[in-house]
């Protein structure tokens, strides 16, 4: 092309092949940076006593929110599980947190208000402090944006990248609660559902939670190979696992654990249950693996705690891919449904 000429500017289309290319060009790490971009936070040796985790996550009106169905305070305590769900699968201990915000003409002072206080009621059973921050005028809409510190014990911190074939897929709590919840929102289907499940699942969209006891108890226990926590959706945070683990994966569709409220949610509306959990965003379980001649030592331990964690599956060999197998037995390619930015509709 000739020097001058005009080119016209490609748009991004795949949120997580932006991020590869980012790590790739990204400076070489100090010697104290254990674990850079990649992962749910950065992990810092700072001591030999113990790790700094760093994470930080952007919300944007109208792309992550919308304030015709959130409240601000609900707003601000989603934003602060986000967070606080990173350092939960790494196993860590959430300390510090910082909130930079950029506020519209829209927003009152009250508002803002509530938005801390939303973060601040997520953030307290922690004794997380909040240390800092920025803010800013917006002329496109409400923009937040919160940074955690936590803290690890050396050499411990669950990674995507501790996967191994034969491994046992767990996870936490239920799946699909915080999709069906939204749905819920976006369509008023709530009339027509019980009010006990209706409730339910908003709050479970509404006020999700980090599960960091779970996390430090895999830590303690010592018996998790990789984990991570379940942001964008099963299917999608799943494959970050293989991917960093250079693995597979086979998932047992009729093992997915599905609250009564999100069956009632499916069976309502003629939806699939099995694909709401699939496809579900926003839920923050926590997805690990365990080894195989493990499982059963696990098993019992899970028992003598209040956490609920599922068998969900097996690690496999990278060349067999993602699968997900039916209660017939049959098995297919496990399908992509998970949120990711700037993906367009296929």
């Amino acid at each position: 092309m000739p020097s001058g000429g005009s080119r016209r500017a490609r748009p991004v289309r795949s949120e997580f092949g932006l991020i590869r290319r980012l790590q790739a060009r990204a400076a070489k790490p100090d010697r104290q940076v254990a674990l850079g971009i990649g992962d749910d936070t950065a992990v810092i040796k700072t001591s030999s006593t113990e790790w700094t985790l760093i994470t930080t996550d952007l919300l944007a009106e109208g792309v992550h929110f919308d304030l015709a169905t959130s409240s601000y305070e609900d707003i601000g305590y989603r934003a602060a599980i986000a967070n606080l769900s990173d350092i939960a699968a790494m196993g860590g201990t959430p300390r510090f947190m910082l909130v930079s915000i950029a506020i519209p003409s829209t927003c009152s002072t009250t508002e803002i208000h509530q938005l801390y206080r939303g973060m601040m009621q997520a953030s307290a059973p922690y004794r997380v402090c909040l240390v800092g921050g920025d803010t800013s005028a917006s002329k496109h809409g409400l923009f937040l944006s919160i940074t955690l510190t936590g803290v690890v014990r050396p050499g411990r911190a669950l990674l995507r990248s501790g996967a191994k074939v034969g491994d046992r897929l767990y996870v936490t709590g239920t799946l699909g609660d915080s999709r069906a919840g939204l749905d819920l929102l976006s369509s008023r289907r709530r009339r027509t559902l019980p009010a006990a499940h209706a409730r339910f699942l908003l709050a479970r969209h509404h006020r999700p939670s980090a599960r960091i006891a779970e996390g430090q108890w895999l830590v303690k226990q010592g018996l998790a190979g990789a984990a991570i926590d379940l942001s964008d959706g099963l299917t999608g945070d799943l494959r970050h696992i293989c991917e960093d683990s250079d693995v597979g994966a086979e998932i047992l569709g009729g093992s997915l654990p599905i609250s009564a409220a999100c069956q009632a949610y499916a069976a309502a509306y003629r939806l699939s249950p099995q694909e709401i959990a699939l496809q579900g965003g926003e839920d923050y379980e926590l997805l690990f693996t365990v080894p195989a001649g493990q499982q059963a030592r696990f098993e019992r331990l899970v028992k003598k705690t209040p956490f609920h964690c599922t068998c969900i599956g097996t690690i496999t060999p990278k060349r067999s891919g993602l699968r997900l197998r039916t209660e017939q037995g049959t098995t297919s390619p496990l399908p992509l449904t998970s949120y990711e930015h700037f993906r367009r509709p296929s």
